[in-house]
């Protein structure tokens, strides 16, 4: 009778710990998947974040390029302007406007084509300090190129060049420096970038 206990406890003990061991191997394998699960979930959400933050580092890194291009091509162009200033400004174009045999040139032509619609001759304003030089030529061999009359007068206000107009007033056309200037410096900008940067 006591081997039968025996048995009976031996039974109960081993179906025990079997039950017992099933148990704690589906409690295991059960952890197990939720590790792998969590693992899992923990990786996907690791790769959207470098995802996200790689796509943000690109739109930066993106942004940024597009800035320094922007920003190289408007310092590049002003410095461009800068230089080609510089050198329209040396342009002695009031060296030109105050050069008596330059003026007689100018003068000439425009005279020339000036006094075919001006019935009643034109009117000269030249530099004061040129009078001197200008005036003999204007009332000698300008008078006659032009075969009509010529009045001239000397202003201390025209550093350089000219205006011209008909006798009887109604409008002028300027040839001062300044106006010179402007005309030289216009022509000058675009053979100047040519020069200088090949545009």
């Amino acid at each position: 009778m006591q081997n039968k206990l025996q048995e009976l406890t031996d039974q109960l003990y081993n179906e025990g710990l079997a039950k017992g061991r099933e148990e704690g191997e589906r409690i295991l394998e059960e952890a197990r998947a939720e590790a792998e699960k969590t693992v899992e979930e923990a990786r996907r959400k690791a790769d959207e974040i470098l995802v996200k933050a790689g796509k943000e580092a690109d739109d930066i890194k993106s942004k940024a390029e597009s800035d320094v291009r922007m920003a190289s091509a408007q310092a590049l162009q002003a410095t461009r302007k800068c230089i080609e200033e510089l050198i329209v400004a040396k342009a002695d174009t009031q060296a030109a406007a105050s050069n008596p045999e330059f003026l007689k040139e100018i003068i000439r032509c425009v005279a020339g084509n000036f006094s075919a619609t001006a019935e009643n001759g034109i009117a000269l304003v030249l530099p004061e300090s040129l009078q001197a030089k200008l005036e003999p030529w204007v009332k000698g061999e300008l008078s006659q190129t032009l075969a009509s009359p010529v009045e001239v007068s000397f202003s201390k206000k025209l550093g350089g060049g000219f205006t011209i107009a008909p006798r009887d007033g109604g409008y002028y056309i300027s040839f001062s420096d300044k106006a010179f200037n402007e005309l030289i410096a216009e022509y000058l900008r675009p053979v100047t970038r040519k020069l200088l940067f090949g545009e």
